[in-house]
C-alpha cells in the first residue's frame, strides 16, 4: 500500500454509469476518475437528471457500473460479499419507509444486522453502538417513540443514526434534506459536517442545497454537461467553475458574498 492510498477511502477509474437494456445502453456519465479521501465531506451538485443518484447507486452497489472499476479500501468493489460491503458503506435514501410499529430504538437497531447472529439478538456491543448513534444525533429522548410519531426532521436523524449504528467508515446520503424545512436542513448539514470532522466518517451527499454545500463541504463534485468538475469550494469559485451549475441568465454568482443571487 502506498502512502497516498492510506488516505483514500474510495476511488473510481474510468467509471461509466447508466442503465443497460436489451435494445441499447443509456450512458449517463462516463470515464469518471473520482477520489474520496478518508474523513472528507463531499457534496455532489447538479440539476435533476444529471446523474447524481445514479452515481451514488453505483457506488453503493445497488446497480452495476457499465464500465470501469470502483476501489474501496484498495479492493475492487466487485470482490466484496454483501456482509463485507455492509460493514464498509451505509446508505440513506430519500424514500420514506412504510409506516410501522417499530420504535426509534428498534429502527436504529436494524443497522446492526451485519453484525448480529441469525436470530438478530443484540449483544452489549450492539446496544452500545445504538446508544452512541442516538447520542451523536441527539435523539436519545426519542428512543421509545414509534417511528410514525416522528416529524420529518426527527425521522431524518433516526435514519442517520441507523447508518451510524451500522458503524461504517463511509456513509452515503441521497438528498438528505429533501423533505425538511430550513431549520432541520441547517441542523442536518451541521451534523454531517460534524460526523466528518469529529468522527472521521467519509460523508458523500447529493444535494440541491448549493449554498450549504459551499459553506460546509471539503470537496464538491459539479455535474454539468455530462462531465464532473471537482475541487474544493474555494477552487471552484476561483476558477469560476461554480457558474456551470446554472445555465440561465436569471441567476448569477456573487463572488463577494460567495453565493448565487437572482439577476435584477
Amino acid at each position: 500500500m502506498t502512502e497516498i492510498n492510506q488516505h483514500i477511502a474510495l476511488e473510481t477509474t474510468n467509471l461509466s454509469i447508466g442503465y443497460p437494456s436489451k435494445k441499447n445502453v443509456q450512458t449517463i456519465l462516463q470515464n469518471l476518475n473520482l477520489t474520496f479521501e478518508k474523513g472528507s465531506f463531499t457534496c455532489i451538485l447538479g440539476k435533476n437528471g444529471a446523474g447524481k443518484s445514479t452515481l451514488l447507486r453505483t457506488i453503493a452497489k445497488i446497480q452495476p457500473p457499465l464500465n470501469g472499476t470502483i476501489i474501496l479500501d484498495n479492493k475492487n468493489l466487485e470482490n466484496y460479499s454483501t456482509t463485507e460491503f455492509s460493514k464498509k458503506i451505509s446508505l440513506v435514501l430519500t424514500e420514506k419507509l412504510p409506516e410501522s410499529n417499530l420504535t426509534v430504538f428498534e429502527l436504529i437497531a436494524l443497522g446492526r444486522q451485519p453484525y448480529t447472529n441469525w436470530v438478530d439478538k443484540l449483544r452489549i456491543e450492539d446496544e452500545n453502538q445504538i446508544k452512541k448513534a442516538m447520542e451523536l444525533t441527539q435523539i436519545s429522548q426519542l428512543s421509545s417513540k414509534k417511528s410514525y410519531e416522528l416529524s420529518d426532521g426527527q425521522f431524518q436523524r433516526v435514519l442517520i443514526a441507523r447508518a451510524l449504528a451500522q458503524d461504517t467508515d463511509i456513509i452515503i446520503f441521497d438528498e438528505p434534506t429533501a423533505h425538511l424545512d430550513i431549520h432541520h436542513t441547517l441542523e442536518t448539514f451541521k451534523l454531517l459536517q460534524s460526523l466528518s470532522e469529529n468522527e472521521g466518517k467519509t460523508i458523500i451527499v447529493t444535494t440541491h442545497q448549493i449554498q450549504l454545500a459551499i459553506q460546509s463541504a471539503k470537496q464538491l463534485f459539479l455535474i454539468s454537461n455530462e462531465e464532473i468538475i471537482h475541487g474544493t469550494p474555494k477552487e471552484l469559485i476561483a476558477t469560476k467553475s461554480i457558474e456551470k451549475l446554472f445555465e440561465t441568465d436569471a441567476v448569477q454568482f456573487d463572488y463577494i458574498k460567495e453565493q448565487f443571487i437572482l439577476k435584477r
